[in-house]
């Protein structure tokens, strides 16, 4: 099996839900493989977005470019809805001024059909994901 970015939206990912949206930078931009564009936050926190794979994925390694992020969480379900959402992974990025903050993440456990990322901190107001991926493989359609 090949091992792909599962969070691209050539993939057939899709961002389904975002707390807040920008319509010159909106949810989609996270997935949509284009360096120059990125989602924005609106100023309160938490802030979350939900990735659906729409298929049950295995994930790897997962690779998070944001700028101002402090505090991330990142919660998975392998339901067909998004819902029963388990904590995965929780981590503080560093804060890199006037740089994007690049995060790489090898991880285990990583089935799920959802991801929920939650920006409960930021360094500033308000704060930007530029892309999400997600290295690991499809393991299997939704029945």
């Amino acid at each position: 099996m090949r091992r792909v970015d599962l969070c691209s939206s050539s993939e057939g990912a899709e961002v389904v839900l975002a707390t807040s949206s920008d319509e010159k930078h909106p949810p989609e931009n996270i997935i949509d493989g284009n360096p120059e564009t990125f989602w924005t936050t609106t100023g309160m926190f938490p802030q979350e977005f939900i990735i659906y794979f729409h298929k049950h994925v295995r994930i790897e390694k997962l690779v998070i470019q944001s700028y101002l992020v402090r505090t991330l969480r990142i919660e998975k379900s392998t339901s067909k809805e998004p819902v029963d959402f388990e904590q995965w992974i929780e981590k503080d990025l560093a804060h890199t001024e006037g740089q994007l903050q690049n995060e790489e993440i090898v991880v285990r456990d990583g089935s799920a059909t959802y991801l929920r990322f939650i920006i409960l901190s930021a360094f500033d107001h308000f704060a930007s994901v530029h892309s999400i991926s997600a290295e690991g493989i499809a393991v299997s359609n939704l029945a």
